[in-house]
């Protein structure tokens, strides 16, 4: 059993140039207002909408990130431009499943804005983007989540992008009684994951599991230079070269252990959990659930940033999908650094007492997701109190972060 204690460097993904833990912005937005609930997943402020001082004001920007390049070349080999479908899923999910985290579960609106280079995006795909938008969001309604599209942007910006982005915006009203705030997240609580893959109630296809986070560096490590060469409007020539494109496979290669091939594994839709967090929080009052941790920036580190006092074990984790295990495999990416850029097959964790798990679970599977308690919340052990996570691997490597 090896142990990898980590430092400040993000390896290979910092070489592309991007940041899981995103430390330049949090110096930024930790100095400014916090809002309602300082410590909650994402910030809450009075509700200057209405004026009603016992409801409060919830709003989230994200987007699919670089998945919409994989997308792009995908329709370009295969002609297939419904590919954008799943990404319109991605853009809104990471914004929805944020908002989960603080307990709306509904009467929301979000709009999406789509930057292309009309050179290279045409119609065909802003209409797969715009009908995939309205089609998942009547998927969420048809399972009582009640989220409504409020239009958005689609704006000709060549000069910005060699091809497309897709973001969008979500906003909630959300009585202050019903905030899940993760501030809670104390020692002495068990941790539920729930499964990134498989083929949930809600999914018409398996899902591999990848989301939308680290897609900068699975696309990188799995696909080989032929993408470098075809498609070099995917990415930033100022990478080192040794970092482009410097995998094994092509998109219509099989995933080894999997029953889909590379493309669509690395572009399979990013999982939602909103059936599942509306009938947790109608199943148990929100004081028993004491924080529900997105695992999208940060991933398997995420939760260290919420409560205080707290050891976060993680020692139990599900089974790591096959995407994960290729990426690794390709790249020779540590144990340390794969689970703090990629969710590794577990994507929300929900922290309630020893008791209420049978009920977390029970939820879980009447939706077809499969859960685990993957381990629990203990006193934090270092000098000043400062949390920190102590994870096992599935190889059963320990990791400190």
């Amino acid at each position: 059993m090896a142990s990898n204690n980590i430092s400040g460097s993000q390896g290979r993904y910092a070489a592309r140039g991007v940041s899981s833990s995103k430390d330049e912005v949090h110096a930024v937005v930790d100095k400014i207002d916090k809002g309602l609930f300082p410590g909650a997943f994402c910030k809450i402020t009075e509700d200057f909408l209405t004026g009603n001082p016992e409801l409060c004001d919830c709003t989230h920007s994200d987007g699919s990130g670089t998945k919409s390049l994989l997308a792009y070349m995908y329709w370009k080999e295969t002609g297939d431009a419904s590919v954008y479908r799943g990404i319109a899923q991605d853009s809104i999910v990471m914004n929805i499943d944020d908002l989960l985290c603080i307990g709306v579960t509904g009467n929301a609106i979000i709009s999406s804005t789509i930057n292309r280079n009309a050179k290279s995006i045409p119609g065909e795909v802003l209409a797969h983007l715009i009908g995939g938008t309205e089609e998942f969001l009547q998927m969420l309604r048809d399972y009582g989540v009640d989220i409504r599209s409020g239009g958005g942007e689609t704006a000709d910006v060549g000069d910005l992008t060699p091809t497309c982005t897709v973001d969008s915006c979500a906003t909630a009203v959300l009585p202050r009684s019903r905030v899940v705030d993760a501030s809670r997240i104390r020692p002495g609580l068990a941790i539920v994951a729930l499964s990134s893959a498989g083929t949930c109630a809600y999914e018409p296809v398996e899902n591999s599991g990848i989301a939308s986070n680290g897609l900068t560096s699975a696309r990188h490590e799995m696909l080989c230079r032929h993408y470098a060469e075809t498609y070099p409007e995917t990415f930033d020539a100022r990478i080192d070269p040794r970092y482009v494109y410097c995998g094994p496979y092509r998109m219509g290669d099989a995933l080894p252990g999997s029953t889909l091939t590379v493309g669509k594994a690395l572009l399979s839709p990013t999982r939602t959990y909103a059936p599942f967090v509306l009938r947790l929080l109608k199943e148990l009052p929100v004081e028993r659930v004491f924080g529900l941790i997105h695992c999208s920036g940060g991933a398997m580190t995420k939760c260290v940033r919420f409560g205080r006092n707290v050891h976060f074990v993680k020692d139990a984790l599900l089974p790591v999908p096959p995407i994960f295990k290729a990426i690794r495999e390709a790249s020779g990416t540590d144990a340390a650094e794969m689970h703090r850029v990629y969710n590794m097959g577990q994507r929300l964790e929900i922290y309630v007492e020893e008791s209420d798990v049978p009920a977390v679970r029970q939820i879980a599977d009447s939706l077809r997701i499969e859960s685990r308690v993957i381990g629990r919340t203990e006193a934090s052990k270092k000098p000043d109190g400062a949390n920190h996570i102590t994870l096992t691997t599935a190889d059963g490597e320990v990791v400190e972060y």
